[in-house]
């Protein structure tokens, strides 16, 4: 599979994609994380700020490791943020740590798609996992039935990075509405907030648009078989 050049072929776009993203990201966390908010809160006290202003209690806030490693796990209702984000004053610090409060208020409100997108965390791990493995076998032994078991398992990979785009879209507008809402920053400084957002955003697109077009190269290997 990995000399084929039909895998070249469907999977370099995404490559592309997936690179551009990355760069963007961390070239727009950068440039805003040297621009301090007026309201010098640090991310995780602009995470608290905005939870506190729409009522969210029982959220803990606490430190991850890595760059941009930044999360919320519903399981324990901890938001984990990164040092850079955590400790930081700046502009993208705050826009990331409130992003990840949105998903905290998702949490609180019921938001179907991140309830969905928690209940496919399991098969999503086996799927991943998986599935290439079983694709192999199935090459390997001539066998079109694990390579369509193989499929299947990698086809909820690809629903659970569609299902991940409305949520992430969603906390980003949540974060973009109450943070300027909440007083956490200006009017004038929202757009440098929103501006790393919408950058870490493109980097989900990639992983749906390279998850899609690796179920498809899977989809043509399994008729050319």
């Amino acid at each position: 599979m990995f000399f084929d050049p039909l895998y070249i072929m469907f999977m370099l776009p995404a490559l592309i994609l997936a690179t551009f993203a990355a760069i963007r990201t961390q070239a727009t966390f950068n440039r805003y994380s040297r621009v301090e908010a007026s309201s010098g809160l640090t991310g995780a006290e602009a995470a608290r700020a905005l939870l506190n202003a729409r009522g969210v209690r029982g959220v803990n806030i606490g430190v991850s490791r890595g760059f941009l490693s930044d999360h919320y796990d519903p399981r324990d209702r901890t938001l984990r943020l990164s040092p850079q984000v955590y400790h930081s004053p700046s502009l993208a610090a705050i826009g990331v740590a409130c992003h990840e409060a949105g998903h905290a208020i998702q949490h609180a409100e019921g938001y179907a798609p991140l309830a969905l997108r928690s209940q496919l965390v399991p098969v999503t791990q086996l799927g991943s996992n998986l599935s290439f493995p079983i694709i192999f076998a199935g090459l390997f032994l001539r066998a079109p039935f694990l390579i369509n078991l193989g499929i299947i398992l990698f086809t909820a990979v690809v629903i659970f990075t569609l299902v991940t785009l409305p949520v992430e879209w969603n906390a980003s507008a949540r974060a973009k509405r109450y943070m300027i809402e909440a007083g956490i920053v200006g009017p004038r400084e929202a757009p440098a907030a929103a501006a790393v957002l919408n950058a870490a955003f493109l980097t989900y697109v990639a992983s749906a648009v390279t998850a899609l077009l690796q179920l498809l190269y899977y989809l043509s290997l399994a008729r050319r078989r």
